[in-house]
C-alpha cells in the first residue's frame, strides 16, 4: 500500500507532499481528523526498528508531560502515539515495503528516489 501520514495543518508536510510529485493510487490520511489505527501503528512498526523511531520529540506535549524525564518504553511510545496524533514524526511516507519517517532533507530525498525510479 502507498500511504501518507501526514496533518493537513502542517506547512511542511504540505510542501513535502507537494515536492513529492506523487503518482496516482497514493492515500493520504490526515491523523487529525483520521486517528491512526492500532493495526496502522502496527503496519508502520513492522517497516521500521522500533516505535521510538515514529515517536516526535518535538511536540509540544512531550515537553508539557514531561516525557522527556521519563525513560519510555517500546509500548509507552506506541500508547502515546495512539494516543495523540501530535507524537507521531511527520510526514509518515509508506512506499511498497519501505517507510520514510519525518521531514529530514534526506528522508524526503530518499523517498523521492524511491518513488521516481
Amino acid at each position: 500500500m502507498n500511504k501518507i501520514y501526514f496533518l493537513s495543518s502542517c506547512n511542511t508536510c504540505t510542501r513535502i507532499i507537494n515536492e513529492l510529485n506523487l503518482p496516482e493510487g497514493f492515500q493520504l490520511q490526515d491523523i487529525k481528523t483520521e486517528p491512526i489505527t492500532t493495526q496502522q501503528i502496527e503496519e508502520m512498526r513492522a517497516l521500521t526498528d522500533s516505535y521510538e523511531s515514529l515517536f516526535s520529540k518535538r511536540a509540544r506535549l512531550y515537553r508539557e508531560l514531561g516525557l522527556k524525564e521519563k525513560s519510555l518504553t517500546e509500548d509507552d511510545y506506541k500508547n502515546y502515539i495512539l494516543e495523540h496524533y501530535t507524537f507521531l514524526k511527520r510526514p509518515v511516507i509508506l512506499y511498497n515495503d519501505s517507510i520514510f519517517i519525518g521531514n529530514s532533507k534526506k528522508t524526503v530525498e530518499a523517498a523521492k528516489l524511491a518513488i521516481h525510479e
